[in-house]
Formats: C-alpha cells, structure tokens, sequence
C-alpha cells in the first residue's frame, strides 16, 4: 500500500477551492495519464478504481465536495461503485505489520465485505501518521493549497498554445532563413575565393606587363642615349695630374654648327673685303672725274715704284654691286640667326642629355633597378631622379592600382649611430608635417615604411611633369600669363598651410620644389618638400618662430631677416614664403635671379649679398607690366614689418580674376578670364 499511496502524492491535481470545507480535485488531463501504461497492473487497477471509477467522478466523502473526475461531472452525483479490487499481494512482515497480533500467526486476515474499497488504502494525515480510510478527508493545509493553485485557464491556456505554436512557426521561418543566409554566405565566399584568385592574377598580370614595358623602355632609352652620345656629346673622363675629370666632348651636330659658324664668318670677312674695295673704287671714280676718261696718272708705290691706277667703275655698276653685296651679307645675317636659334635648340636637347646619362648612370649603378616590390605593394620601374641621401623612382601601387613616387632614403652605413639618428628624425619630422596635408596644389603623401636597417621609403603622388627649375632652364623665361598662374597656385597652397592649426611655413621655396604636371594637367603646380618646414606651434606670437636652423635652406630665396646674426635666433614668419615668391616670380619674367645671380651661396653669405637687397631693379627687356613689377616689389619689401603675409598678399588686385569686357545686349554675368 505504501507504494500506492507514493505514487497517489506524486500525482499532478489540478486543485480549485471549493464552497464547502473540502478542496475538490480532478486529476489533469495533460498529466499524460501518470504513465499508466508503465505501471504495474494491479497499483493502475487500483488507481482507476479509486479516483475514476468507470470513468464517472467519484466522490471521496459523502460530508465533502471534492471530487475526484472530471470537471465537467462535479455535480453529478455518484451512481455506481467502483469494482472490487483484488486484494494486493503482499509480503507476510508487512501484513504482519498492518493487522496487528494477528499476523503472527502467519495467515493473512480475511477482508470485511462491508468496507469500501477506499478504506483498504491508508491514507496520511497532515502530521505525516496513518489514519483510517473510513473516517479519513483530505484535508491540505493553506501551504499546500498555495502550492497547488494556478490561474490558468482554458482562455489563457489556448492563448498560450498559439503563442506555442506561433512561436513554432517563427522559429522555422527563422531556421530556414539562417539555412538561406548560411547558403548565401558559402556561395559568397566561394565566389570571393574565386574573384581573390582572379584579382591575384589579373595583378600579376599587369605587374609583368609593367616590367615588359619598363625593362623595354630602358632599352630605348639607352638606345637614344647613345646615338645622342655621337650627335650631341659624351663624357670622357681625362687624367689631370694624380686625378681624373670627366669632361664634356661636344658631338657631330655642335661640330657641324660651328663649322657653319665658321663659314659663315669667312664669308662675312669676304663681303667686308669687298665692301671696302667697291668703296675705293668709287673713291678713284669721283677724283678722276674731271680727268679725261680713259687715261689715269701713274702713283708711287710705298716701296718706290710706280703703280698703275685700279680701273675706276661708274656709279651704276657701284651701285649695282654694293647692293649684291647688302644682299649677301643679310643673307648670311639670317644664317647666322637661324644657327643661333639651332644652337639654342641643341643645348636644350643636351641638357636633357646630360641629365639623362646621369639618370642613366645612376639607375644602373642603384640596388632597386631589378624592378622590386616593396612593401608587398609598390612596384619600382625606374628612376626617376637622384639626390645626396635618397634617390625617387617611378613605382605601382598594385593596391590601390596608381602610379605613385617612391622615395627611397638611403643612410650611409659608415656613418655614427647618432648622425643616422638624426637624419630619421629629420625624415619623420617631414613625414608627420605632411601627411597631414591635403590640398590639390600640394604633392601628398601617401605612405612611409622600413626597408632594411639602413633605408627606408616615403610614397608620394607621382606628379608626371618636371619641376619649375627645369622648365625655366629650357625656356629661360615664361610668359607674365603663365608665371602669373603658377604664383596663383603657389600662394593657394600657402594660404592652405597658413590656415591650418597649426599653421606651417614652407621655408625652403624655389623653382626646383614646384612640380608642373603635363599633358592634360599642364600648369597645374604643386609644391612638394617640407623637410625646412617650420610649425607655429604657440598660440598668440603673431605667426612668428625662432629660426633654429640658421644656415639651412637656399640662400637666393630667403629674405634678409634669415642672414641677420645676434645674440638670439632670429624670428621668421609666413613672410618668408611671400619673399621666396617673389623671388620666383621675378625670374620667371626676367630669366634670371634679382639677387646674386650667377654666384655661389658661399659667395652670398661672405658678401652679404642679401642683407644689401634693399631694392630690386627691373630689367628693360622681355616687357613686363607696371602691375607685376608692384606685385614683386610688394613680395620684396626688405622690412618684415613692412612685408605682407601670405593671407594679404593673395588679396593683391594683381592676382584677382579678370573680367571679360561686357557684350552688348548679353545679360550673363562674365566670367574670369584668367
């Protein structure tokens, strides 16, 4: 019986306070049915007998409304018994235990008829003991109804079971989209995987494509230099005592030009001569006139003897030959010009010559000429210029698919550690000043990494054009209209850096720092090179910063506050740059420097040549307008304090947009023509 009433507590009730002083009870329905199938047979007969009878509701006690059916059956009253169960088998000790004395005697008690089934089940009290079937109600106290109250109902329970399902439903959608996306998500990778490998190779693809090309442009390259070597020059190196200098050997096309040269002076020699002797010709010819003609008086030689007079020529025949002899002579006057411009002509091409079989030279002689990629990223093509510490080559970015200027800063390994120190911190100092900027008429600066122990590189904007001082030493000058643009461009940019916080001053301006672009980007400057550059760091000192590096910089275009010496660093500001501008803008019209020009910077320093530029004097030729002449004057005033900055002088009416002349009966506004 024990075992029973175990599995009687077990049960789950669904339990209501009733109006009498019992609880009533139904047995729930969701309970899966106790699991009766797993029970044993007689324990689930015993059970159904008990509580359900035969499927009708079955009261406990007649004095009590607790029922033990169905809900729906609370009311009706109990129409039939429950059938007889039979009586469980048990162990002797445990009837032995239950019926008293009379257990000893090892026969098991003989069941009373009259007895209900319910009162064979011993059923606990509230205090844990055995009480009689007969007189025994279920009676729970408040703790235990609290336990086995709820508030559901069949409203809220079917609201429950479509949230249930509704839940269901959601979460299948969900699992079939996340199988969607992680379908999605595979095909994408693979398709990624499949457009990496093809991006890879389309790269490596034009990676070989550009050295093909590169390594083809080299060879016609040197291929030109050297039929040039022939027709325009070489060097060749000659011994000088213990020594030996390269000097220029001049080709055949300069050899051929001064033999026309030549020629052309021995024919303007003969001309004179025969100037000379038409002349004294007529001379004879105006004395003999009152003469007879045909007879002429002997003169005396200067050793002694007698001479016959020259045949004297009438005034038509002298006439007619001095006029021939005008001809010849500005015949070979236009020659000689047209030699000239030739001659100009060939020492241009032999400037890029010379520059080219240094370019040449250094290429071949530079560790990065076997087309390298460096950084993973940059591939080098060719050199494109050499300087003291570094050396620039024309490279790809396979990234970012561009063209971009690699310059690469070489150390000298026998330097001490704290020279090469130095140099690196100069060279990062540039590096964090200008990757800062952006602006179109400022070369940016893209990347800087390490190469080796003793190089690393620095990656620019390629600019495809030459520098300002190239262009200047091809075409000596510039029309005032184009110089006019390139000052325009330079002070935009300087007015960029000045507006900045902090604000920077350039301090190393000059042509060879302005890069021009060609073809569709001609005249478009751009500055480049800030490693004088200087930062205006504190607030409230008017833009003005200790010069540290007295000494430093190109002296033709550093105003003379830079070459004042005392006992504290002198203090510059943007007006530094305004000179320098000046200065560039004045040899763009006259073709050469306002101040010591022709001279060294250590001639300049000892004859303190710009601490004596007071004022600038004009050249008559090429003609430049008086506007220009004052916008250079205002750039060159010798007193800082009189001197405009940078933000006042880009407001001269020099440099604002003209106006086109109004059009009759057109109502548009126009636009500027500069």
């Amino acid at each position: 019986m024990e075992a029973t009433d175990e599995l009687i507590e077990d049960t789950p009730f669904r339990s209501s306070q009733g109006s009498g002083t019992g609880l009533n009870f139904t047995l729930n329905d969701n309970s899966a049915s106790f699991e009766l199938e797993t029970l044993d047979p007689q324990k689930r007969e015993l059970l159904e007998a008990r509580f359900m009878g035969r499927s009708l509701p079955m009261t406990i006690n007649t004095d009590s409304n607790i029922s033990a059916g169905s809900s729906e059956h609370d009311s009706e009253p109990q129409t039939s018994q429950p059938e007889k169960p039979k009586p469980p088998r048990a162990r002797k000790r445990q009837l032995s235990e239950e019926n008293g004395p009379s257990s000893k005697t090892g026969k098991s008690p003989k069941m009373d008829p009259s007895k209900k089934i319910s009162e064979y089940f011993p059923s606990k009290g509230t205090s844990g003991t055995n009480s009689s079937c007969s007189q025994t109600r279920l009676v729970f106290t408040s703790s235990n109804t609290a336990q086995t109250q709820t508030d559901i109902n069949l409203e809220r329970l079917k609201k429950l079971e479509k949230s249930t399902s509704q839940y269901e439903e959601d979460k299948e959608l969900l699992q079939e989209r996340v199988t969607q996306l992680e379908a999605i998500l595979s095909n994408s990778s693979d398709k990624i995987e499949l457009l990496t490998g093809k991006i890879s190779k389309c790269v490596e693809v034009i990676k070989q494509l550009l050295i093909e090309k590169s390594t083809a442009t080299k060879k016609e390259q040197r291929e030109e230099s050297v039929r040039n070597q022939l027709r325009l020059g070489r060097f060749s190196a000659q011994r000088q005592g213990a020594h030996f200098v390269d000097t220029w050997i001049d080709g055949f096309a300069f050899q051929e030009l001064s033999q026309e040269q030549n020629d052309i002076s021995v024919q303007k020699e003969e001309i004179e001569k025969q100037k000379k002797l038409l002349a004294a010709k007529k001379k004879i010819v105006s004395s003999s006139g009152s003469k007879r003609a045909g007879k002429s008086s002997p003169t005396l030689d200067s050793d002694g003897f007698t001479k016959p007079q020259a045949p004297g020529i009438s005034m038509s025949e002298f006439l007619e030959k001095d006029e021939i002899l005008k001809l010849r002579g500005a015949a070979l006057k236009k020659e000689d010009l047209n030699i000239l411009q030739l001659r100009e002509k060939l020492e241009r091409e032999r400037n890029l010559h010379i520059r080219e079989l240094k370019r040449i030279a250094a290429e071949d002689n530079s560790r990065f000429n076997d087309h390298p990629v460096l950084h993973n990223r940059y591939l080098l093509l060719h050199l494109i210029g050499k300087g003291g510490f570094s050396e620039v080559h024309k490279s790809y970015d396979l990234h970012e698919q561009r063209y971009v200027a690699c310059k690469i800063h070489q150390l000298n390994p026998d330097w001490k550690e704290d020279k090469k120190a130095n140099y690196i911190k100069h060279a990062l100092r540039e590096y964090n000043i200008h990757k800062k900027l952006d602006h179109p008429h400022i070369v940016q600066l893209y990347d800087v990494f390490e190469i080796d122990a003793d190089s690393f590189c620095t990656v620019l904007e390629f600019v495809s054009g030459n520098d300002l001082d190239f262009l200047l030493k091809q075409n000596k000058t510039l029309p005032e209209k184009e110089a006019r643009s390139v000052v325009v461009q330079t002070l935009t940019a300087l007015k960029y850096l000045n507006e900045i916080r902090p604000p920077i001053i350039h301090f190393d301006l000059k042509p060879g720092n302005i890069l021009l672009g060609s073809g569709i980007y001609s005249y478009e400057a751009k500055i480049t090179d800030f490693g004088l550059s200087k930062i205006v760091e504190q607030e409230g000192t008017d833009g003005m910063v200790e010069l540290t590096s007295q000494g430093a910089g190109t002296y033709w275009y550093l105003p003379p506050e830079c070459f004042v010496i005392g006992k504290e660093p002198p203090k510059i500001s943007s007006k530094v740059d305004v000179w320098s501008v000046g200065i560039i803008f004045f040899q763009c019209l006259y073709g050469k420097k306002p101040f010591g020009h022709n001279q060294s910077q250590a001639s300049i320093l000892e004859e303190n040549v710009m601490l004596k530029a007071t004022e600038v004097e004009f050249p008559s030729k090429p003609p430049v307008s008086n506007e220009a002449k004052n916008f250079i004057k205002r750039c060159l005033t010798y007193r800082k304090e009189d001197r405009p900055d940078v933000i006042t002088i880009i407001e001269d009416l020099y440099l604002q947009p003209k106006k086109a002349p109004a059009v009759p009966g057109h109502s548009g506004s126009p636009g500027p023509t500069s």
